[in-house]
């Protein structure tokens, strides 16, 4: 599903260059759940916003269900990333401006999903997450925890291929957390969805079946 091939991300400070990713060489495959760790500035946040095409500033190739992402326009990009990425954020980027049913449903609007049909996968989503009660709500009305769970539920609503999770229980009481990521566990491995996270949790961690550990911004696995 996923092949970098020597990846290198970095900026001048003055007359120094500092790498922030260094000759990252990664395959991921379908179906996998890979956990990405390391210590904080080691560049994990960095490669998951690459993969998920996020971010254009880097040298290298990738390759994305065999498209050459490196070569493609923005817009085939963006494109891409709505068809088949779901992203949870460690500071959920929520739209303040829509409220939670809205929130979830925007990936489904980005595919032209009938209403009829969004309808029904929010409503099954804001049941399982307990979060009913607050469809009607917006972001700020929303505890920490509680946004989590919506950005949760948007980043799955369209069955995306691959989701890409930064820290996702990291504001989520320790219950919460536990239930998130066997629900990701069953993604994965009952509907095959290939999940990459980043975590400083062990057990987290032990969800998943591969580590990469990254230190100065190279990878290597554990």
């Amino acid at each position: 599903m996923i092949k970098l091939r020597g990846i290198e991300k970095s900026f001048d400070a003055g007359k120094q260059r500092t790498f922030v990713l260094q000759n990252i060489n990664l395959d991921v495959e379908a179906g996998e759940f890979v956990t990405i760790m390391g210590p904080s500035g080691a560049g994990k946040s960095t490669l998951l916003s690459l993969v998920g095409m996020l971010d254009a500033d880097w040298r290298g190739e990738y390759y994305f269900l065999d498209q050459p992402v490196h070569t493609l326009k923005p817009k085939q990009r963006a494109a891409l990333n709505r068809a088949n990425i779901g992203f949870v954020f460690q500071q959920y980027h929520l739209l303040d401006s829509l409220t939670v049913y809205e929130n979830i449903a925007l990936p489904l609007s980005y595919r032209n999903v009938k209403k009829a049909e969004q309808d029904s996968t929010v409503a099954d989503l804001l049941d399982r997450f307990n979060i009913v009660g607050k469809k009607d709500l917006f972001p700020n009305q929303l505890s920490g925890g509680q946004q989590q769970l919506v950005a949760i539920a948007r980043a799955i609503a369209g069955h995306p291929r691959l989701i890409l999770a930064d820290e996702p229980t990291g504001n989520l009481h320790s219950a919460q957390g536990r239930e998130i990521m066997q629900w990701f566990r069953k993604l994965n491995e009952d509907q095959g969805v290939t999940i990459i996270q980043v975590t400083h949790s062990e057990e987290n961690a032990a969800c998943g079946k591969r580590i990469i550990q990254m230190v100065d911004g190279r990878a290597g696995r554990s």
